[in-house]
């Protein structure tokens, strides 16, 4: 349902001003006499007060995020301007994963060798790592979204800005607070923090969460499936194996708990732990188009042919009949070995193909051929083909019976020394040692055989250390950070991918390390009182390594051309690199990288009273470079990529009016952004490229009003025009009948150029008896491309999303009771989604959760 449209959001809206970080605190109102309480922010490595940083942040308190239904950490896209977020990347199969985009630069993807352009912090702590990033948020301080580049107090991989989670501090007070809720699809959530006073200078808390709900997309049986063969999953390599009733779930829970010790007025210590386990079925999906008898990327051509000394000349399978004259790809392929009889096989030279799958070199999961199935008179080997039955028409249910889960465990222990070296020196050291074990399958295909399976796994470590000196001079008229950083990081990542029914079996075992060491510091010092300038830099460098082994387990390059002999000469003849490992797509070599970057930051305000700043400023971003690990083909080289760079300028104004009762903030920003780095569809694998420069340039605007203590309202609208200025040839993607395509001119992916949001809120006293708290939270987002190549079924049309909910607080205040629900308007779209036109022969996506309400009841005492 669309209520409006673009054109009326910007009339409705003008009439709101202009204005930028806002702190969205709903339960705002003060105790005596209302208005909009103050928000004290750190994104400046110093305690302050919101609304005198000069940055485009939006804050949100624990509060407001309960209020406002925010579970996790994607559940802030809607209520904020010129943010995107989702949970789960294409073929990731996992919540646990965070696509994020600010201002039109982010990451969609998961793999190790990929950083984000987004960087996500928890208390302090640089989270590496995509997967994992959608953290749970159920005791959270506040949540500060910084927009626009961080690199000199953030460091690397904030190009598009930073998430920031603050979680509470043991309070001086023996205290719970807790809450269940049940909902929609057998939901049942519970989640407490417990402040324990120890001594009068110690103090601990433990926080739990748990969180289960069965899958919105129910499996079904195809009608019919068991008149026709299937391979089980366990014949195809996997990191697990383990199927669903149901996709979409959720089965988690968390821990967290931090002891804090004051040892004196000057040094103040504080040990936190957290601990995530995560076991559910994967994310829903649904296939959008069956390519099959679309044209592939194994083209017949003469000169394809080879001549191998010992062998003689071998022949390429000849595609010019029974496909496409212009190649096919491995679902028509399959197609044709079921279809066809032997004596049309062997015309076309493809004995080899549509042979046994599995290679001699993995003996136990060798399976037999494809050929003539369905043509050979005996109806007990008939397979299923693959054509448009399996185009999903119902986005909750599917007939995939492959793998389903996403698995994780993560946690992670950090250590922080505050000590005030003097009333106007103090330094901090946060210490920090975190880790990941993660593994997802997810069945791409709606179908009862195996098109298109994915299962990976990540295990990942990293330290940080972090020393911060922070002080003030000349009567605070100078304020500054120095700092520097330590980052080490091992992943191993294992890629694991069946292309209908074995033809091509990816198996990708990767191993990368970094190491990273920076060097920042910032001054911001107030010439007087109407005028302040910034400047700040960060000097960050990083060493790089990747060992990648992507390998093809069907040996496909080999019966693709007929050469019989695993190894030479027809390992070398194929362009392979190890004779040794003669199906390994990538060089065997250690592959090393280093990169530097300085980013500088310049700013100026003007203040002409307490309560309104202007600023302005100029400020630089880093994403380190690396690794290409999915192949299709052998290379005697390993691809690469080179970093991303932004350059952004930005002007803003932030105000309090009216006596604490209007809060009006704005920026406007440009941003040029050089060397991007973006996930293209090369043939059968999705292989980043730095595609080109772009212009990214925009606006938003956040307003909160309280003019009574019992209403509230809190609104926002951003708008980002991100668009393509120069795209080198190899990357530029034509249209065609599936695909917009990409060239000078077109939209970054997800990135939206319109977004609005309005939330009232109003507290209605019940005499004596309590109160009644209303809240509607709405959002409109225009369109926005799912993917790089502007896949024309995985658009994400305009949105219209509307929450709600009631909360009734008796007068003691020891509990409460809310009644809610999510996505209202019932609008259905995808997240995410993939094309494998050229490969498996479908177009997969991930569809939005449907209409869901709750009940929560809490306790506090």
């Amino acid at each position: 349902m669309k209520l409006f449209g673009s054109t009326a959001l910007v009339t409705i809206f003008a009439t709101l001003l202009p204005a930028q970080v806002h702190a969205q605190e709903q339960t705002t109102a003060a105790e005596d006499t209302g208005g909009i309480a103050e928000i004290v922010v750190t994104a400046q490595k110093r305690a302050e007060n919101v609304q005198q940083v000069p940055i485009a942040i939006s804050a949100f308190t624990a509060s407001s995020l309960k209020e406002r239904a925010v579970g996790d950490v994607s559940s802030l896209a809607n209520i904020s301007p010129n943010v995107s977020l989702d949970a789960g990347t294409p073929f990731s199969g996992s919540t646990a994963v965070l696509s994020a985009y600010i201002r039109g630069i982010g990451q969609n993807d998961f793999a190790a060798n990929l950083d984000p352009g987004v960087g996500v912090y928890l208390d302090g702590v640089y989270l590496a790592r995509t997967v994992g990033a959608n953290l749970d948020l159920p005791d959270v301080e506040r949540v500060e979204i910084l927009k626009g580049p961080q690199g000199t107090l953030f460091g690397r991989n904030t190009i598009g800005g930073a998430i920031s989670i603050v979680t509470r501090n043991p309070g001086k007070q023996l205290s719970f607070s807790g809450d269940i809720t049940m909902g929609r699809y057998n939901r049942l959530d519970l989640r407490g923090t417990a402040n324990v006073p120890i001594t009068e200078t110690l103090g601990a808390s433990l926080t739990f969460s748990t969180k289960d709900r069965d899958g919105f997309q129910k499996r079904v049986d195809y009608p019919g499936a068991g008149r026709f063969v299937s391979d089980v999953d366990q014949a195809f390599r996997s990191n697990y194996y383990q199927g669903a009733n149901s996709n979409g779930g959720a089965n988690e829970w968390t821990v967290r708990s931090k002891l804090r010790w004051d040892a004196s007025s000057r040094l103040r210590l504080t040990i936190s732990g957290d601990y995530l386990r995560q076991d559910q079925a994967a994310t829903a999906n649904n296939v959008l188009a069956v390519t099959a008898n679309d044209p592939g990327p194994f083209a017949p051509t003469v000169d394809r042919a080879l001549v191998i000394p010992g062998l003689g000349a071998t022949a390429l399978y000849d595609a010019s009949s029974g496909l496409t004259p212009n190649g096919f790809n491995f679902a028509g392929l399959y197609n044709f070995c079921i279809g066809s009889t032997a004596a049309e096989i062997a015309a076309r030279n493809a004995t080899a193909l549509c042979g046994s799958r599995g290679t001699p070199l993995n003996p136990g999961q060798q399976l037999g051929g494809l050929a003539s199935v369905n043509v050979d008179g005996n109806p007990n080997n008939d397979r299923l083909p693959i054509d448009n039955r399996w185009v999903t028409t119902d986005p909750d249910k599917t007939f995939a019976t492959g793998n389903s889960y996403s698995k994780m465990k993560n946690w992670g222990i950090a250590g922080t020394i505050d000590f005030d070296l003097g009333d106007n020196l103090a330094l901090k050291s946060i210490t920090s040692y975190r880790k990941i074990d993660w593994s997802s399958g997810l069945d791409a295909d709606n179908a009862p055989i195996r098109i298109l399976e994915f299962a990976f796994s990540l295990r990942q470590w990293q330290f940080s250390q972090e020393l911060q000196l922070t002080g003030q001079a000349f009567s605070n008229q100078l304020k500054y950070v120095l700092g520097a950083y330590y980052f080490k990081e091992n992943n191993d990542l294992n890629d694991f991918v069946t292309f209908d029914q074995g033809l091509l079996q990816i198996a990708g075992p990767n191993k990368l390390k970094t190491r990273n060491y920076a060097f920042f510091g910032q001054i911001d010092y107030r010439l007087n009182d109407l005028i302040g300038i910034t400047v700040g830099g960060r000097y960050t460098h990083e060493d790089k390594s990747i060992n990648g082994g992507q390998s093809d387990l069907n040996g496909f390059n080999y019966k693709l051309f007929n050469c019989p002999v695993f190894g030479d000469p027809c390992t070398s003849a194929l362009g392979f690199t190890n004779p040794q490992q003669p199906l390994r797509y990538y060089v065997t070599p250690t592959q090393n990288k280093s990169f530097s970057n300085f980013a500088p930051k310049i700013g100026v305000q003007l203040h002409p009273s307490d309560n309104l700043m202007a600023y302005g400023s100029f400020a630089r971003g880093y994403k380190t470079g690396g690794w290409t690990t999915r192949l299709s083909n052998p290379l005697p080289y390993a691809p690469s990529f080179d970093p991303e760079k932004a350059e952004s300028f930005e002007i803003g104004v932030k105000s309090t009016l009216f006596d604490r009762r209007l809060q009006i903030n704005a920026a406007a920003f440009t941003t040029r952004f050089k060397g991007i780095q973006l996930n293209f569809q090369q043939g059968v694998s999705p292989t980043i490229q730095n595609a080109g420069t772009a212009r990214i340039k925009g606006f938003e605007i956040e307003l909160t009003a309280a003019p009574t203590r019992n209403f509230s309202i809190v609104s926002s609208i951003g708008y980002t025009d991100a668009y393509y200025t120069d795209v080198l040839p190899q990357a530029v993607v034509a249209p065609g009948p599936h695909q917009a395509g990409t060239a000078v001119g077109v939209t970054l992916p997800k990135t939206p150029k319109w977004k609005f949001n309005v939330s009232p809120r109003y507290e209605l006293s019940l005499h004596g008896s309590g109160s009644l708290v209303l809240l509607a939270d709405y959002t409109h987002t225009s369109s926005q491309w799912n993917d790089t190549e502007r896949t024309l079924t995985l658009l994400r049309p305009a949105t219209d999303i509307l929450n709600a909910s009631a909360t009734y607080k008796p007068g003691n205040g020891v509990w409460e009771l809310t009644a809610g629900g999510t996505n209202l308007t019932s609008e259905r779209f995808l997240t995410s989604g993939g094309t494998q036109q050229n490969g498996a022969g479908i177009i997969f996506g991930t569809p939005n959760r449907p209409v869901e309400w709750y009940l929560r009841f809490g306790v506090k005492f």
